[in-house]
């Protein structure tokens, strides 16, 4: 089965960090995303995707990343199961973050990217060794 999703979007707010009982890191937000066709008002309609990222993409995204950043999100589309406070069974949907990489905005890319494990790209191979 393929279960693989590409969202470009705006940060709607400050990411914060949380940690689970076990210390892994994770960060859930939401990107802006803007239709590309205009609704019968003649206005581009806008939908919230939530992203939840962990471990080391979660604290990058934490850090270098800011309300109104344009950003690229690479990832699985899940489904989660809870019950509200009224006892109503419901289900929300998000992505899972693999990978996360600046598209300009405010930041203006000055963070490099770092995919699932933590590692970053590099600009230019001056300090690799070979």
């Amino acid at each position: 089965m393929l279960n693989c999703i590409n969202i470009q979007g705006r940060l709607g707010k400050e990411i914060e960090l949380r940690q689970t009982q076990s210390g892994t890191a994770v960060a859930s937000f939401s990107l802006a995303v803007t239709r590309n066709r205009k609704d019968q008002n003649g206005a581009y309609p806008t939908d919230w995707v939530d992203i939840v990222a962990w471990g080391k993409s979660a604290e990058f995204v934490q850090r270098y990343f800011h309300k109104g950043d344009l950003m690229l999100v690479t990832g699985r589309l899940e489904s989660r199961d809870w019950e509200d406070k009224n006892g109503q069974k419901r289900r929300s949907w998000e992505v899972q973050a693999d990978n996360i990489n600046f598209c300009g905005g405010k930041s203006d890319g000055q963070a490099p990217h770092v995919d699932k494990d933590g590692f970053a790209e590099l600009e230019d191979d001056s300090d690799v060794p070979f």
